[in-house]
C-alpha cells in the first residue's frame, strides 16, 4: 500500500513549475510534441514530477506517434484510475497513487502484451536513468 501525500494548493504551487501545476493539480494537458521525454529512450524509470513515485519502467515505453510519452503498462500499484467526462465521451484518466497528480489517459490502442496506451504528459514525469 502506498502512503498518500496531501499538500495544500499553495504548497503545490511552491514545489511545481506553472506547467507542472496545470497538469498535475488541474488536470491540464501539455501541447503534443512539446516534451523532451517524448523522444527519451534510455534505460531507467519515469517518476511522478510531483512526488518522485516510480510510475513506468523504460522497457514499457513505445513511440505512439501521438506526441506524448506512451507506455503499454505502469508499474503495478503506482497509478489509480477514474472515469473522465471532460471531452464528452468517457475516457479513463490515471493519476499518481501517492500524490494524486494527474498524469494522462489510458486507451486500448497500444501494443502487445497489454494492448493499452498509457498516454502521459511529459511535464508530469521525470526520467531517472539507471
Amino acid at each position: 500500500m502506498i502512503e498518500k501525500i496531501h499538500k495544500s494548493e499553495a504548497e503545490w504551487k511552491q514545489l511545481l513549475s506553472p506547467e507542472q501545476f496545470n497538469v498535475l493539480r488541474q488536470a491540464g494537458t501539455e501541447r503534443a510534441f512539446s516534451s523532451a521525454l517524448n523522444k527519451e529512450y534510455g534505460r531507467g524509470s519515469y517518476v511522478c514530477a510531483g512526488c518522485d513515485l516510480p510510475l513506468f519502467e523504460s522497457d514499457t515505453k513505445f513511440d505512439s506517434g501521438t506526441g506524448w510519452p506512451s507506455f503499454y503498462a505502469p508499474i503495478e500499484g503506482s497509478v489509480e484510475t477514474k472515469r473522465d467526462f471532460m471531452m464528452i465521451l468517457p475516457r479513463t484518466e490515471y493519476h499518481c497513487a501517492r500524490c494524486g497528480g494527474h498524469q494522462g489517459h489510458v486507451f486500448n490502442d497500444g501494443p502487445e502484451p497489454t494492448g493499452q496506451r498509457w498516454c502521459n504528459n511529459g511535464v508530469a514525469l521525470k526520467f531517472i536513468p539507471s
